[in-house]
């Protein structure tokens, strides 16, 4: 089977690319895999993540990963133990990890796309980037990131205005609200990751390594305990009516109608 994830090394940079191109990078269990693998394993001193061309990541893939809506599918994104509810694997390699990380956002990061941008350390968007938290349009709640640390990026409110809506905004409206750092050309999107984590990569790597860790330390919550109530969380929503209509609705391209069940 072919791999989901190309792994490049410029000197002491790595690039992570989703090459899934032909569904917009959506994710699948292969997929996540091979993104905590690249992280866990990786010896570079900075990580830039980006998309084949034409999207970022597009989140889970809907048929496989959601069952296609049809009632008793699990999601990925909420795994389970012989101990319990858990936090994601993926998730937890990417918010663990002392390497600095770049989000290299070339096209739609939406669902756990949105996620993954949102577990980097620093944002650059293509002109041609989109964001959307659409866990709420699926009758679900978002992973540990949403939750967890989109509000931190944009403040309180609209972090929950994109998160009860499910809206997609444009790269314009991303850095206008803090989202990204800086938004650019796409052809000079990759180049632009690359030179600021080579930047990253001259300064000395112990002391880089410590000031991830002591950041993490006094932003971030406790990403495991959370992941094990997102996780819980869930696991509940993807038994109910509305998951079913989310997905099912969205296959068919059509307006969902929930009901609260």
């Amino acid at each position: 089977m072919a791999a989901d994830i190309e792994i490049t090394r410029d000197e002491f940079v790595e690039i992570v690319t989703i090459n899934r191109p032909d569904v917009r990078n959506a994710l699948r269990y292969q997929t996540y895999d091979e993104l905590e693998r690249a992280v866990r394993s990786s010896t570079a001193r900075a990580i830039v993540i980006t998309g084949a061309d034409p999207a970022f990541c597009s989140g889970d893939d809907v048929r496989e990963v959601m069952g296609g809506g049809a009632e008793g599918a699990a999601p990925t994104a909420t795994p389970t133990s012989s101990s319990g509810p858990r936090l994601t694997p993926a998730a937890d390699a990417l918010l663990h990890s002392d390497i600095p990380i770049i989000a290299a956002v070339n096209g739609a990061a939406v669902g756990w796309g949105m996620e993954l941008a949102l577990m980097a350390d620093i944002r650059i968007a293509s002109e041609r980037a989109k964001f959307g938290e659409l866990f709420v349009l699926r009758g679900l709640c978002t992973d540990v990131a949403g939750i967890g640390r989109l509000a931190t990026v944009v403040g309180r409110d609209t972090a929950a205005r994109l998160l009860f809506t499910g809206d997609v905004i444009e790269a314009e409206e991303a850095v206008r609200i803090g989202l990204v750092s800086e938004v650019v050309p796409h052809g000079e999107l990759l180049p632009t990751a690359v030179a600021l984590a080579h930047k990253i990569a001259a300064r000395p790597p112990l002391a880089v390594a410590k000031i991830k860790a002591g950041m993490r330390s006094a932003l971030d919550p406790d990403w495991r305990e959370l992941g094990t109530w997102v996780s819980s969380a869930l696991g509940e929503l993807f038994r109910t009516e509305d998951h079913r209509e989310g997905v099912k609705s969205f296959l068919e391209k059509r307006p969902p109608q929930f009901v609260g069940r």
